[in-house]
């Protein structure tokens, strides 16, 4: 087991994240995953990577809660050594986030704030804050979104953030070259998921009309990223670095 990869994926509990964990895990990567507040969807995660034959660990984070970063990493340290006999990981994948649709002129600070601690300095300090625990020769993802090239009126801050995210992963592509550990953005574009309320998933009208700005006349599939993930997690994607990977089916080509 000496040679089994641990990967810590944030968000792990629903949509994406649930995705690219169970992706990894299927690749033979073991899994510690993060869950804001629904402790049994993570419960049923975790069930679902150990019936594939891997470990895994559950733990809670709001990554909206940066002065919590520390105890987390302290958390991470035991869990890597009581479960699964490490003292390091070698995955991270800033996913966790949350999306507030709203104009330019409607957006509120707090709104803004919430984005920017949410989607920026979280995965920036929590980065920070973990890089002593992984492993040199590591790869680190963030999860950044189409929305930051191509525009669609309502997200304005939320694109914003997110276009701070894929800067973000070009500095520390360059920080980190020295340790060998590689980093670089994922970015989506629209997905059937619960995001912004399942706004996508479940409101048919609009599914369509965005499925006509990708010409493989579809929205994507949680399945989507999650095997995106896996493919630049392999050793397949070692010699990817500080680049932006768009995943969206070439939406608004």
């Amino acid at each position: 087991m000496a040679d089994t990869k641990i990967a810590v994926i944030t968000g792990a509990s629903r949509g994406l994240g649930r995705s690219m964990a169970l992706h990894l895990a299927a690749q033979g990567v073991d899994i510690v995953g993060t869950f804001h507040s629904d402790k049994e969807e993570a419960a049923k995660v975790a069930q679902q990577i150990e019936g594939q034959g891997r470990r895994v660990a559950m733990l809670q984070l709001d990554v909206g809660e940066s002065a919590r970063f520390s105890d987390f990493a302290s958390d991470l340290s035991s869990v890597l050594q009581s479960e699964f006999g490490q003292d390091h990981f070698d995955f991270l994948v800033n996913n966790a986030g949350i999306g507030i649709y709203a104009s330019v002129t409607d957006t509120t600070e707090e709104q803004f704030d919430e984005l920017m601690q949410v989607q920026l300095k979280g995965p920036f300090f929590l980065t920070q804050k973990l890089l002593p625990l992984m492993a040199d020769g590591g790869r680190i993802l963030n999860v950044s979104s189409g929305l930051a090239r191509f525009t669609i009126p309502g997200y304005a801050a939320y694109a914003a953030a997110k276009g701070g995210v894929e800067v973000l992963t070009r500095y520390l592509a360059k920080e980190l070259g020295p340790r060998g550990i590689t980093v670089n953005t994922v970015a989506p574009g629209v997905i059937e998921t619960d995001f912004g309320g399942g706004v996508v998933r479940d409101n048919p009208d609009m599914n369509q009309q965005l499925a006509a700005t990708i010409p493989l006349g579809r929205v994507g599939l949680p399945d989507d990223v999650g095997g995106a993930v896996a493919l630049l997690l392999s050793e397949g994607g070692r010699w990817v670095n500080g680049e932006r990977i768009e995943v969206s089916g070439g939406q608004n080509i």
